[in-house]
């Protein structure tokens, strides 16, 4: 059998193609620049020449420079066998046996699609921020999309050949966290998540929503008695002012002060860490703004002393960002206490110091884009090496039927309890239809929890992250439709065939199968796992974990129409039952490969 290089085949059509054009207008084009693309579906073809770029060079109209390119093809490449034009664009059809000798390479490959991890040293790594939490509050269901898309983004620009650095930064100071330890001073009676049954996540959020409770009554007193704004009456309420003195006392390291807010933190960590395993999410590098924003603070007072930033009357210090046509912009406030743009300053020197990366992604929301076209200008403001190094991966909120969440009135839609919510309707479901007779209970539970993760994570996932989603549970666990349980059950189902084969047929030295009898279903379903290697890349070059989740989806669909029409395991001609096991096997492999990458396990049979 022909040792199988697709890639070598495109390079020799190009070079074939830039050949013919030398020879025909004797003009030079180099060969890098014949860009050949996959044919599109409703076409006849494997790959297609667009060859408006040579019509003025060869003086003939687009059909007639693509019929001639076509002809002059299937003379000299031996893969070419046959040609069609449709307007300027040259569609080609590869030989059969191009497509029988793709899979037999590729057959027994397990990391199929995937570059093997980084290896050289030199390589400057890619740092991907994700989660960011406020140690305020529990994680909720934005966070889960947060925490889904940079975990994967992760993983497929390291699939893609990257060096990766997984890092999380906490949130852990600041007002807000002042206020859960105000209310919890105030009001706590020494509460622990202990004596309370809680998590010491949910603990410190149930103290958040109180402070902000207590707050709005006073505020709603102060418009009433003074008639001012409800911003002004929040600035003046006795509750934010002594929330503002706790950061304050935090800031000048006030034993007692710090002593709550370690206690109250360490409450928080524990129930995050618990969370991110349930989430099956991980870091490499966890930073606290708490170390960052003094660092942040030093880099800003080097700023000013050098003259690139400018004190107000008040003692405030700000960057005139005109030439860059953005306003001035706050990074040490009068009294001296640091705002998020100090901090995140701080962080990016941390980082480049630590990795010296190539790039440095933050994967946050997109009502931060502003912040972070901010941070970038006031980077190349102070001269920092790495201002160009910062990408701001925005993606859109994510809503529910019922509207927005809102953390200060508590009516977000907390983590774990989601997690729970979709374990119960993937165990519900699954026996419903009858899915887990031959399980132990060990078995069902780790079903139900591969089956909700999978549905959760696939239906945040299939999103352009730059777009606003609707998270609905109950579309999320189905399995039809494009959804995460559906290309796991077909993932199952090929598991199964695989199993009943055993594994003697699928250690075969060879295919002994005549290309001529391959059908168009077996070669549109190769086509479509020639192409994950490339669509791994593109999806690292866009930082899109939808691409990958819509190319498994349409290849699960390919798959399920195959096997609807043709068998497998039986059918009677042995030599083409083992070309469709090893073409059921490197589609299995190809499945599982691109869930891993969205962070999602496939379950060997359910």
């Amino acid at each position: 059998m022909r040792k199988f290089d697709f890639m070598g085949i495109e390079k020799k059509i190009a070079a074939a193609v830039a050949s013919i054009i030398e020879n025909e207008s004797g003009q030079v084009i180099p060969a890098d620049r014949i860009v050949l693309q996959k044919t599109r579906k409703d076409f006849e073809g494997d790959l297609t020449l667009v060859v408006f770029p040579f019509v003025k060079m060869l003086r003939r109209s687009p059909e007639h420079c693509a019929d001639m390119i076509g002809k002059a093809l299937a003379e000299k490449i031996e893969e070419v066998a046959a040609h069609n034009v449709v307007k300027g664009f040259l569609n080609l059809s590869l030989e059969k046996y191009v497509w029988l000798d793709f899979l037999w390479k590729n057959a027994n490959n397990e990391r199929f699609g995937l570059q093997n991890p980084a290896a050289d040293d030199d390589l400057k790594p890619v740092v991907v921020e994700f989660s960011s939490p406020n140690t305020n509050k529990p994680l909720h269901l934005g966070h889960i999309r947060n925490n889904l898309l940079g975990f994967s983004v992760a993983r497929i620009l390291e699939a893609a050949g990257n060096k990766v650095v997984s890092v999380n930064l906490v949130n852990d100071r600041g007002i807000h966290i002042c206020k859960s330890m105000l209310a919890w001073m105030k009001f706590g009676q020494g509460e622990t998540p202990q004596s309370a049954g809680k998590k010491g996540d949910k603990l410190v959020g149930d103290y958040y929503v109180k402070f902000e409770s207590a707050l709005r009554k006073q505020v709603a007193s102060i418009m009433e008695e003074k008639g001012v704004s409800e911003d002004e009456a929040r600035k003046s309420a006795p509750l934010m002012m002594e929330a503002q003195n706790l950061l304050r006392r935090w800031e000048e390291r006030d034993p007692e002060v710090v002593k709550v807010w370690e206690t109250m933190n360490a409450w928080v960590y524990e129930g995050f860490d618990q969370t991110y395993e349930r989430m099956g999410i991980s870091f490499d590098k966890i930073y606290y703004e708490s170390d960052t924003y003094l660092l942040g603070r030093d880099i800003v007072l080097d700023g000013l002393k050098k003259e690139k930033l400018l004190k107000k009357e008040d003692g405030s210090v700000w960057a005139d960002l005109a030439e860059h046509k953005l306003d001035e912009k706050l990074l040490l406030r009068a009294d001296g206490t640091s705002v998020y743009m100090t901090q995140d300053i701080g962080t990016a020197r941390l980082r480049y110091e630590d990795f010296c990366p190539e790039r440095m992604i933050y994967v946050v929301g997109n009502e931060q884009n502003y912040h972070f076209d901010v941070l970038k200008k006031v980077l190349i403001k102070l001269e920092e090496p790495y201002a160009d190094a910062i990408h701001h991966l925005s993606y859109g909120m994510v809503e529910l039927p019922d509207g927005r969440m809102k953390s200060r009135e508590g009516t977000v839609v907390d983590a774990d309890d989601l997690m729970s919510d979709m374990f119960e309707t993937a165990r519900k479901t699954t026996e419903e239809l009858g899915k887990t007779a031959d399980f132990n209970e060990s078995e069902k539970k780790d079903l139900y929890h591969k089956i909700a993760m999978g549905a959760l994570k696939y239906f945040m996932l299939k999103v352009d992250p730059k777009k606003n989603m609707l998270f609905n549970p109950d579309e999320s666990i189905d399995f039809n439709g494009n959804t995460g349980p559906f290309i796991q059950y077909t993932y199952a189902r090929i598991a199964s065939i695989l199993r009943k084969a055993g594994e003697d047929r699928l250690k075969l030295s060879e295919l002994k199968l005549d290309a001529s009898r391959m059908n168009a279903k077996e070669i549109a379903l190769l086509k479509n796992l020639s192409g994950f290697g490339a669509v791994v890349a593109e999806a690292a070059a866009a930082c899109s974990p939808a691409q990958i989740a819509n190319y498994v989806y349409e290849l699960c669909k390919e798959f399920n129409q195959f096997y609807h029409e043709y068998s497998v395991l039986n059918e009677p001609d042995r030599a083409v039952s083992d070309y469709r096991l090893q073409l059921a096997k490197l589609t299995s492999t190809t499945i599982k490969n691109s869930m891993a990458l969205l962070g999602i396990d496939v379950p060997e049979k359910m």
